[in-house]
């Protein structure tokens, strides 16, 4: 059944690519593999893996300067397999858009664990989905949203966040990530832009926005949407 499942590994290593590619490939799955970050991005974009493996020390580019460009048109899974050990640049790396983290060395049982974790949360992340909780629908290829049965209209910027919100539903996304993901790494830190879009969201979809039961606040973190029933 893997064997039709293609992961894309980017790593300069030649040693650990070598390591990885026989433990993936003992285990079913198709691997392609890449030395430089300009190579991976290359190969990302014309074969659309299921799953990347990055790592962040590429002798070319920065494997965040990789997850920036991948994340600017691909939702695709990627984990980042890195000697980086610093909380700072774990969480670097999440903001970004990393679906995972993990430091090496590390065993292979925990790499196949991490990658079937990261496959499942793909497919529930698929674009076709609708998202269902206590009286919400979005329907995302429609772009349509209704609360209690009656459509609610955002703006184009509202849809954009609870949308992200939506296909991330029981996670947890930073203010960074998600100011990231809407108006772009060179957006202003100041997340006040952020908060007022929140606060309009909740006026349109919260019964009593004061006591939210579809958006949720992480306080000095970020927000979190009601877990999706319809999965």
């Amino acid at each position: 059944m893997n064997s039709k499942i293609n992961i894309l590994l980017i790593e300069d290593d030649k040693s650990i690519n070598t390591f990885i590619t026989t433990s993936l490939c003992g285990n079913g799955y198709r691997v392609i593999t890449a030395l430089t970050g300009k190579e991976g991005v290359s190969l990302a974009a014309s074969l659309c893996p299921d799953v990347i493996l990055l790592d962040l020390g590429l002798p070319d580019i920065d494997g965040c300067d990789v997850l920036r460009q991948l994340r600017s048109w691909s939702s695709i899974s990627v984990i980042v397999i890195s000697a980086r050990t610093k909380e700072q640049d774990k969480v670097t790396a999440l903001d970004l858009g990393a679906d995972d983290y993990i430091t090496k060395p590390f065993g292979t049982a925990e790499l196949m664990a991490r990658i079937r974790t990261s496959l499942r949360h793909s497919r529930t992340a698929a674009p076709d989905k609708v998202y269902k909780a206590a009286g919400l629908e979005i329907y995302f290829e429609r772009r349509m949203i209704y609360v209690d049965g009656e459509e609610v209209h955002l703006t184009h910027v509202e849809y954009q966040l609870l949308s992200l919100l939506a296909e991330n539903s029981g996670k947890v996304l930073t203010y960074k990530f998600i100011m990231n993901s809407i108006w772009g790494p060179y957006m202003d830190s100041n997340n006040q832009i952020l908060r007022v879009n929140m606060a309009n969201i909740r006026r349109k979809i919260e019964k009593n926005p004061a006591q939210p039961q579809y958006v949720f606040t992480e306080i000095g973190i970020g927000y979190r949407m009601r877990e999706n029933e319809n999965i």
